[in-house]
Parts: C-alpha cells; structure tokens; sequence
C-alpha cells in the first residue's frame, strides 16, 4: 500500500551553497471510488484512511447518512492487469434496501467547484439533498477567543505537516473547542471526507455540535461537505469563496473566514458566534 511520505533527491541553494540531499514530501496516489462495484469517482488523495474517504464522499454525494447503510467497504483484488492489488480501488457496497444513484456523467455534479453548473443549481442540488438540516438544538455558541485558538490546535496535531509542509487538514471540534478528530492530505476535501467518513462509521452522523476547521480556504464544496454532514459551524484559516458563502446563509451554517490569530470574519450564521465576547487584548 501506498506510503504517507516518500524520499525524493533534491538540490538545496541556501545563500549560495549548493548541495543535494534527499527531501521527504507527501505521497499522492489517484483513488477509484466504486459503488456496488461500478466506477463512481476518482480523486486524488494522500493513501491512509481510504476507507473513510470513500465513506464520507459518499456522504457528501447524498448517498450515506449512516453505518447502516453501508455493508462492506473493501479494497479491489485484482485492480491490475498482472491480479495485483494496488490498494488505490475501493468499493463500497451498499447495505440491502439502500437506493443506488443513477451513476452518469452528469451524477451530482456539484461537488466539483470547477464543474460550470450554476450557483442557483448548486444550492438548489444541495438543499435537496442534505439529509440533516442545520437546527442545532439549542444552538452552539463559541466565542471569538474559542475560535482563535483553534488553528494552533489543529496545527500542533498535523504530523505529516511538520516532515513535508505539503498537506491540508481537517478538524472537528467540540463547541469547547477539545479537539475530536484531525486528518491530513494533499486535498484539503479529502481531508474533511476522512473526517466525516470516520464519523460515519462510528455512527456519529449528524455532526450538530461540532465545529469544522479547515487549513486552507473555505469553497463551495467544504461548505457543501459540512451541510451534508449536518455541522453548524465552518472555520477557515483563509478566505471563502461567493458560492460557499450564498450556501451558509440559505442552509443556517455558521462560516467565518481568515481566522487568523484574534481576527476573522463571520460571513453568515453569525448567531452561533457571541459577538459580545471579543478576544481579549494581547
């Protein structure tokens, strides 16, 4: 199976010296999602938690919203030509009873921000989708201060990151702000798939009193993932997209982007966020 890292020989100039030496950077491998043993997607991913991603994506896609509906999730023997097992081609098989999407070209398009569909389709093809609705019972309320210190939580609990500074992450938080889950890989939606994956498989969907924070910036398809999985609260370290930021205001997901030390912007859901309370002062 494919290796988180691997070694690669480089050549280092530092104030004009030149030397050569081997560096260690993420592994990047292309992963086949089936679904019933048809070929569904294809991303590529950072090998690990594989089986998680393919849950979670799925999650994402509408067509998971708990442990029971999945039968088995199991890696495809033969996925070669010569028999061999490349561990890249997953298949996930559906519990009996669950319904199986129409598998087309044009399945679910939405959840690619690159995808041409328009943003009026993208909204409507998750609003009718979701499976858990944002209603937070009563509501989770963080505090800017909360907030802020979440990114040197996440960042301390990145250990691939500190070998090759080439990988995205993703955490759940509590609205306490302990931290739940973390996974890293070289796409930041893979990352919050192997998050809501994990969750699935242990039956903890809907994610209603968690926070999500993600390393990079907030697009349409993060904050889709996050509505899917019925997270109130979506925090990004760099900017949102226009798309991510209609979507949070029609479904009541709380986004706040550029959270950067004691500052952020809240885009929409602002209710969840005590206002009254400001970081304190350094």
């Amino acid at each position: 199976m494919g290796r988180v890292t691997d070694r690669r020989r480089v050549i280092r100039i530092r104030d004009g010296a030149v030397s050569a030496r081997p560096d260690t950077l993420v592994a990047e491998e292309p992963l086949e999602i089936r679904l019933n043993g048809k070929p569904l997607a294809v991303t590529m991913r950072t090998p690990g938690d594989d089986f998680a991603l393919a849950a979670g994506f799925l999650v994402s896609e509408g067509v998971l919203g708990s442990a029971r509906d999945v039968r088995n999730i199991v890696y495809c023997a033969g996925a070669k030509d010569d028999g061999t097992n490349t561990y890249n081609v997953v298949d996930v098989q559906l519990a009996p009873g669950v319904a199986v999407p129409d598998i087309t070209l044009e399945r679910n398009v939405y959840t690619t921000s690159s995808c041409g569909l328009c943003g009026k389709a993208s909204l409507d093809a998750v609003r009718t989708t979701a499976r858990f609705p944002i209603a937070d019972t009563p509501p989770v309320r963080v505090t800017p201060g909360l907030l802020a210190a979440l990114p040197d939580r996440l960042r301390a609990a990145q250990r691939v990151f500190d070998r090759t500074g080439g990988l995205h992450a993703a955490a759940l938080f509590s609205e306490a702000g302990e931290l739940l889950d973390v996974r890293e890989d070289v796409g930041r939606h893979n990352a919050v798939d192997k998050l809501v994956g994990r969750a699935l498989r242990e039956d903890l969907l809907p994610l209603d009193r968690a926070v999500l924070l993600v390393s990079g910036r907030a697009s349409f398809e993060l904050a889709q993932k996050a509505v899917m999985a019925g997270v109130p609260v979506l925090a990004a370290v760099s900017a949102p997209s226009s798309l991510a930021v209609d979507l949070a205001a029609e479904t009541g997901l709380t986004l706040v982007g550029f959270l950067r030390g004691r500052t952020m912007n809240v885009y929409a859901g602002e209710h969840r966020v005590d206002l009254t309370a400001a970081a304190p002062e350094a």
